[in-house]
């Protein structure tokens, strides 16, 4: 079986397990397990389907990292629940779903899948630095588009999009980021940059949305080359648009940085991390079974361990 690496943006599948499985599903204390129910589904079915043999769980060691935060305080400002000064921020989670986060980390745990994460960055820039770097053909599964970014055919990097469902899932290459948004995989951040997210707090430049950043781009190359642009008073580029990127000058100075993925973290090794996917056994495995039935998850914990047996 040739290596390919899976990595997930964790998060943003539990957020989905947690909202597309009734949390009427609960172990026998009444915590609900709906969200780890469907991870694990989601995993043996996702390594099952596209032949995972090395696997990544990216986590959010910091949702909103203080760094982006003091570029663009907008960032994911939406998002906290309760600013407390010189505090870390805290994300709005349903405590139905804050309450299953151990217990995710405990089953992935006893799965031997890796979860890796890195101080002061996103799941995302874990995502991206193994994808930029990682030897076998990658696919990162995610419901968040700024993954888009890590798209190469080249490099064979794709993206699982699980926005529409996981019933509906979408291969993401480099086609199919040009057919959607007109750009290259390479120009979204600077993309996302001009017509600004309001899912993560980017305003955008205003006047500037989705056609005339694509059209924009397809013309100067990349932000800074549109920039350069705006500088030359014999360019070419309209009085309209250099206006435009005049008065957003302050928010155009940072936001590029917030929106690229890093993509040089100092991360453990694929094999430092335990990536590659084996049978559960011994201990481990009958820790798995109990905490399957102890924890009514149904028979998540079983589809998961033949698709790992599988894997081997």
């Amino acid at each position: 079986m040739p290596d390919r690496l899976m990595l997930l943006d964790t998060a943003s599948l539990y957020f989905r397990a947690f909202y597309g499985v009734p949390d009427t599903i609960r172990r026998a204390d009444g915590t609900p397990v709906n969200a780890v129910r469907g991870l694990l589904d989601m995993i043996a079915r996702l390594t099952t389907e596209y032949g995972a043999t090395h696997l990544v769980a990216c986590w959010d060691d910091d949702w909103r990292p203080q760094w982006r935060v003091d570029l663009l305080p907008t960032y994911k400002s939406h998002r906290v629940a309760d600013i407390v000064v010189g505090s870390p921020d805290v994300e709005v989670v349903p405590d139905a779903l804050e309450a299953q986060i151990p217990m995710i980390r405990r089953v992935l745990d006893l799965a031997g899948i890796a979860i890796v994460g890195a101080a002061e960055h996103e799941a995302d820039d874990v995502v991206g630095t193994y994808a930029s770097h990682a030897g076998p053909p990658v696919d990162v599964v995610t419901g968040d588009r700024d993954l888009f970014q890590v798209v190469d055919d080249a490099r064979q990097v794709r993206v699982i999009y699980t926005a529409r469902g996981m019933k509906n899932l979408e291969i993401v290459t480099d086609v199919v980021v040009v057919g959607k948004y007109r750009v290259l995989p390479e120009q979204y951040a600077d993309y996302a940059t001009l017509r600004g997210d309001a899912s993560d707090g980017l305003p955008g430049v205003a006047g500037i949305g989705e056609k005339t950043a694509a059209v924009l781009l397809g013309e100067y190359g990349t932000l800074d080359g549109l920039l350069a642009a705006a500088a030359d008073a014999g360019s070419g580029l309209s009085p309209s648009v250099r206006a435009k990127l005049a008065a957003a000058t302050d928010y155009l100075s940072v936001a590029p940085t917030v929106v690229k993925i890093v993509r040089d973290l100092e991360l453990p090794t694929l094999e430092e991390a335990g990536a590659q996917l084996r049978s559960v056994m011994g201990d481990s495995r009958a820790e798995l079974e109990r905490l399957g039935t102890e924890w009514n998850l149904g028979g998540s914990v079983k589809r998961l361990l033949e698709a790992l047996d599988a894997r081997t």
